[in-house]
């Protein structure tokens, strides 16, 4: 089975952590752990991006190098992965003396290809300093930026360029051959209308920072931040484990998740700066949408952020990932709202998952005192309704489906609820003569909801190890028991305590 290599955008890091940074995270946690439970060799990457024009700015005006301004504020971005239960395999800086020298020598094998493919030039035109991206009027709205409202600057300095207008035909090529490439399939015909569009060269250096990764061939220029922080994804894996050159091992294996702002540049220059660099194009990108609040991006410049922190502190890290999971189809835009955090920990969490796992093991502790015995009913209800579970979460989970694949797990939730309504334990345990029934009931019900904690892993992994300890189970996560008859007998299983109690707090304003 081919390694599997998933990563999140580097953010940047003069940006306040977002629920929409979180929204990113959390997913490529999910996948990470899902495919670790199928014994895959599996790395998760994320960090930040510090090169930015910006950066140097603030930290002139606060008095500081703008390395020792991002020193400084780079911990809010390293508490947020393990906040939100998040475990990457390597959190990188753009200023990591390794990321430097391999953007150097990445830079450098382009230029020396054989097809000058860097060429010096002059740019005029618009610069967002918020996008750090160059904008044409067409991309403006009222003359301002749409992702960030505020005007861009107009810059005009001498550069080296990325004949990206070289590749157009070798990218067209990708998107005919490749129909999963970039998922959704809505997304690959963005970036496929672009290419077809016809690619302009764009500049991969800036005249006149000092803040930046000094071009090798001209150090009076820095690379320009995107010809920087994309190359991250390689960089990460020559010196994440010291001695190691992972991109043999991991390369091209990887799935890169993406924010819609951000499509351009990953689905477009970056395939073509790989290509010009003698490597190979990655295996999948996959674009989701926005998280939005009164249907505007969530943002620090439109002063509308829900810090992911301050519900982790309410609510706890996993059911934040369960609504980051849940509340809106993974790819689509969607509305975000605290209320509705707190809605799917009451409805959901606490009162189809919660109220299950304490309904069946009081009823095992009240009914059998506490003795569960290992009794399947191979042809039951609750076999029918596992049978099918671990296919159909593995295949949406393949295909980056995360919402499906938790609705599907919820409807088993939803269905042993049904089972324990439907076989009344309650009533079986008045007759003497039902007993065996009772203990099928009881055990199936227990196999249940270990199957699914076991599914549930990835998303809530904390909430899957306290059910299996409350079943009395062994905190075994492997894939292969997302299956009917598992479960192994108990003695002196108690009631649960409550998963998820009653929160009096007031919610974070958003």
């Amino acid at each position: 089975m081919e390694p599997y290599y998933v990563t999140t955008p580097i953010y940047y890091v003069n940006s306040t952590p977002h629920i929409g940074h979180a929204y990113t995270t959390v997913a490529a946690d999910v996948f990470a752990r899902h495919q670790r439970q199928r014994g895959r060799d599996t790395f998760l990457l994320t960090g930040v991006d510090e090169h930015a024009s910006k950066v140097a700015r603030v930290a002139e005006e606060q008095g500081l190098r703008p390395q020792e301004y991002a020193d400084r504020i780079v911990e809010a971005w390293r508490s947020l992965p393990a906040r939100l239960g998040v475990a990457p395999d390597f959190f990188i800086r753009t200023s990591d003396e390794g990321h430097k020298q391999f953007v150097q020598e990445f830079l450098t094998r382009i230029k020396e290809n054989g097809r000058e493919d860097i060429y010096q030039g002059v740019y005029a035109g618009l610069y967002c300093v918020g996008c750090e991206a160059f904008k044409t009027e067409d991309e403006l709205v009222d003359g301002k930026c749409p992702e960030h409202d505020i005007e861009p600057e107009w810059i005009e300095e001498r550069n080296w360029f990325f004949r990206l207008s070289a590749y157009q035909e070798q990218l067209r090529a990708l998107y005919g051959e490749r129909a999963d490439w970039v998922l959704p399939g809505f997304r690959a015909n963005e970036a496929r209308s672009f290419v077809a569009g016809g690619l302009q060269d764009f500049s991969i250096s800036r005249e006149g920072l000092s803040w930046g990764i000094p071009i090798p061939w001209d150090t009076d220029q820095v690379a320009y931040v995107w010809a920087d922080a994309l190359v991250n994804y390689l960089s990460a894996l020559t010196y994440a484990r010291p001695g190691e050159n992972l991109i043999a091992r991991y390369w091209p294996g990887v799935r890169h998740l993406l924010a819609k702002d951000i499509l351009r540049f990953h689905c477009v220059y970056w395939p073509a700066m790989l290509l010009a660099a003698g490597y190979e194009v990655p295996r999948q990108l996959f674009v989701h949408g926005y998280l939005l609040l009164d249907d505007r991006k969530i943002s620090k410049s439109l002063g509308n952020v829900v810090d992911p922190l301050d519900l982790v502190d309410v609510y706890g890290a996993d059911p934040v990932r369960f609504w980051c999971a849940r509340s809106v189809s993974f790819g689509q835009d969607g509305a975000a709202s605290v209320a509705g955090v707190r809605e799917r920990y009451e409805r959901e969490l606490g009162n189809d998952l919660g109220n299950l796992l304490s309904r069946t093991t009081a009823m095992v502790a009240r009914y059998r005192d506490g003795e569960l015995r290992a009794v399947p009913s191979f042809g039951s209800e609750v076999e029918a309704i596992l049978a099918p579970l671990g296919d159909d979460v593995a295949a949406r989970l393949d295909s980056f489906d995360l919402t499906g694949a938790l609705e599907r797990i919820w409807e088993v939730v939803r269905g042993l609820n049904r089972h324990v309504e439907t076989t009344a334990p309650w009533q079986l345990a008045k007759d003497d003569a039902r007993a065996d029934e009772l203990d099928r009931v009881l055990y199936d019900l227990v196999d249940g909801l270990r199957a699914v904690a076991v599914a549930l892993a990835s998303y809530v992994p904390e909430t899957s190890a306290r059910i299996l300890e409350a079943l009395g189970q062994p905190p075994t996560i492997d894939w292969s028991e997302v299956s009917y008859g598992r479960t192994q007998p108990v003695e002196g299983l108690g009631p649960a305590e409550p998963l998820f109690p009653r929160i009096d707090e007031p919610a974070p304003a958003a």
